[in-house]
């Protein structure tokens, strides 16, 4: 899992991943911040060209994004 990399990207962005270079399957699959106007995609390897000039984050740093509020609606706290 560790060679795995993740990028935020606006909800408007979404159209424009080329899901067949990210490990998700559509944009139905996708998870978004508490707003819904921020999601995420994960690749493995080369960093998809849909995706340049986008930071990129580490599992790791990932999983400390999503324990954010921005990320964690109270209702899931439970």
């Amino acid at each position: 899992m560790s060679d795995r990399q993740y990028v935020i990207i606006n909800a408007e962005d979404v159209s424009t991943v080329n899901f067949d270079d990210v490990l998700e399957t559509s944009a139905d699959t996708l998870r978004y911040n508490v707003q819904g106007n921020e999601t995420f995609v994960k690749y493995a390897g080369p960093k998809p060209r849909c995706l340049y000039g986008k930071d990129t984050l580490s599992h790791s740093a990932m999983l400390t994004v999503l324990q954010g509020e921005a990320w964690t609606s109270p209702e899931e706290e439970l």
